[in-house]
């Protein structure tokens, strides 16, 4: 049995997916069934056993974790858009932060009570490493962590939650730091989904050569496929070493200036690019590029898809 919180979310969806192509019976925990666009089939989330869970309560949790006996459990839950963290960073630390601490604590005791005794993946982002100098780049897991915002500090904290936990109760924790990932479904306020939509609307721009205004486009980050990082997953909780941190990252970086032109290239179509200073973040990274090396030598793991493959799947979705 495999439990996924956040299962209806963006990547929940695709783990789900994969978890069911692979025969796992799943449970998803969360707020809501999946979000739209569902891009589970009906007969696949007939397979599903839904229970809303509010990451906040541990009455909740404990209630799911005693109805699933999960084997493995994939915690995705949480606040994931930087801005939105931004905007409530104390809602963002109750989510993030105290939620992984309530369902580690409740698997704790479900692990003393001899109940069960799962492998938890406790799902972190790349933005924990903060600003590094060029030539630290790609980053391995040894790199200093210096996150900048609420959303990379929440997700470094709960990181450091689920090691304690490890350390002091036993809990099967495997952590990951995953750095920038996309795909058919992931909503439209993040940044390759966004360009998708705006570049495929300069067709009804009146100016022959349209503007297209971004922000920082000097800004490099480590771009995978949602299918690789939902491998990755399945590989870190069979092969993946309890008490340890991994990076799911390609290790090659991309400039936005460079999925900016990627995108009008594969939409066929031409615009003029321009900084918006509005649309620059004050405490934007200037690179994030994450070395996969402890996680291929772990799990053998290697992408298969590509960043055209990305881009091609967006455009594939918001064209049909």
């Amino acid at each position: 049995m495999a439990l996924v919180t956040g299962g209806g979310g963006f990547v929940g969806q695709w783990l789900i997916r994969a978890l069911l192509a692979d025969g796992w019976s799943v449970t998803s925990a969360g707020l809501s069934t999946p979000q739209e666009p569902a891009l589970l089939a009906p007969a696949e989330r007939d397979r599903v056993t839904w229970r809303r869970v509010d990451i906040r309560s541990a009455t909740d949790i404990e209630a799911t974790l005693e109805h699933s006996s999960p084997d493995v459990v994939f915690h995705l839950a949480g606040v994931s858009y930087v801005p939105e963290a931004q905007r409530s960073p104390a809602e963002t630390y109750e989510v993030n932060v105290l939620g992984t601490v309530r369902l580690l604590a409740a698997i704790a005791r479900e692990r003393r009570e001899g109940r069960a005794d799962p492998v938890v993946l406790v799902v972190g982002s790349g933005t924990q490493y903060g600003r590094h100098s060029p030539d630290e780049l790609p980053l391995a897991e040894s790199a200093e962590q210096r996150p900048q915002d609420a959303y990379a500090a929440s997700k470094a904290a709960q990181e450091i939650v689920a090691l304690q936990t490890f350390r002091a109760e036993g809990v099967r924790v495997v952590c990951t730091r995953s750095f920038n990932h996309s795909g058919m479904g992931h909503a439209e306020h993040f940044l390759l989904p966004a360009l998708v939509r705006r570049a495929l609307a300069l067709a009804l721009a009146p100016r022959a050569r349209p503007e297209l205004r971004m922000g920082n486009l000097d800004s490099v980050r480590d771009y995978l496929h949602v299918q690789d990082v939902v491998r990755a997953y399945l590989l870190l909780v069979e092969r993946g070493t309890p008490g340890d941190v991994y990076n799911v990252a390609s290790g090659v970086g991309v400039s936005v200036r460079d999925l900016v032109s990627d995108v009008l290239l594969r939409v066929g179509r031409t615009a003029e690019i321009t900084t918006d200073p509005t649309l620059v973040r004050s405490a934007d990274i200037p690179a994030l590029i994450g070395s996969p090396a402890k996680l291929q030598r772990a799990t053998g793991w290697r992408p298969v898809r590509t960043r055209a493959d990305i881009i091609d799947d967006l455009i594939h979705a918001a064209t049909h």
